[in-house]
């Protein structure tokens, strides 16, 4: 009868204590996902996936995702949750959020994504490593000139944004390229886009705070019947005339394959950070119709897609 009630005790303890193991070897993802922005969810969509893919989905690990509103103490504060709870490690989309995780922890492996510059951003760190989202500013510019010769070109960007910085120089290093002065553009917020003014197109950089009012931007753009283009996907059907972006999906399922290694037991360090090979360029037809402008035909068919 003894021994039959230690062999019961024993049969007991494993089942309850068999669970707790289980759980001990799960490993815990923090991402951080900036608001309502609809290019990183469709990374973050990618990166779930391509993490599942990988053998990592439910129960091999657990994403614990905060999505901060697109200013410097929500980042820093969305970083050092993940800090402390002890995240294995730590998935950032895009460069503001990238920036809060590495000034937070030198310890914790970081993997980032949708980053335009991470050398001229200061984010490529011996902790951290990812994909790049850096698109030819050039490019997009040439593109948006045959549609419409502009002269003044507004640049969206926000000085609490060091990325759309980074873009904004870039644009005014080509001016004598391409003909054109820039005109910095300071919009953090809705109430900001009557700045939009005395410009005959916009360069919306990669900022999460215009992403956050594309809408409210657009509605100034349409009314003065001004062009748009961006390096950042997402506010295509908005109405954005012309995109030319990193593919978010790729972002999302390169930045998996890189967390699945660093989990696995690779250094950061040991991981290059990669560069974009998919690029994605849209063109809104509709839009450019509605505005009067004409895409030439060479440029509507060398888009992925087109918005008619």
């Amino acid at each position: 009868m003894k021994r039959r009630s230690i062999t019961f005790f024993l049969l007991l303890a494993f089942v309850v204590l068999a669970p707790v193991t289980a759980s001990a070897a799960e490993k815990t993802v923090g991402v951080i996902m900036t608001g309502n922005i609809p290019y990183y969810k469709e990374v973050h969509k990618a990166f779930t996936e391509g993490l599942a893919a990988e053998g990592l989905g439910p129960g091999a690990a657990t994403v614990v995702l905060q999505t901060p509103s697109p200013e410097i103490m929500a980042w820093t504060n969305a970083a050092r949750k993940l800090v402390a709870v002890g995240a294995d490690i730590i998935v950032s989309y895009g460069a503001p959020a990238t920036l809060a995780v590495v000034n937070e922890t030198s310890d914790i492996p970081i993997v980032f994504a949708g980053v335009f510059d991470p050398q001229a951003v200061g984010v490529a760190k011996a902790n951290s490593t990812g994909i790049s989202s850096k698109v030819p500013v050039g490019s997009l510019l040439k593109n948006l000139k045959s549609i419409s010769n502009f002269s003044n070109l507004g640049v969206v960007f926000s000085d609490a944004e060091k990325d759309t910085v980074v873009q904004a120089n870039e644009v005014k290093q080509l001016e004598g390229s391409f003909n054109f002065k820039s005109v910095r553009l300071n919009i953090k917020k809705a109430t900001d886009t009557p700045k939009i003014t005395n410009v005959d197109a916009l360069f919306l950089t990669t900022g999460c705070s215009a992403m956050q009012c594309v809408s409210n931007i657009l509605g100034v753009a349409r009314k003065s019947k001004i062009p748009t283009a961006t390096t950042i996907g997402g506010g295509e059907a908005a109405g954005i005339l012309l995109t030319i972006s990193a593919s978010p999906s790729e972002q999302g399922r390169e930045a998996a394959k890189m967390a699945a290694k660093v989990i696995r037991g690779a250094k950061p360090s040991s991981l290059p950070v990669q560069h974009p090979k998919k690029i994605d360029m849209t063109i809104n037809l509709k839009e450019a119709n509605a505005m009067g402008f004409k895409v030439p035909f060479d440029l509507l068919t060398a888009a992925t897609k087109v918005i008619k």
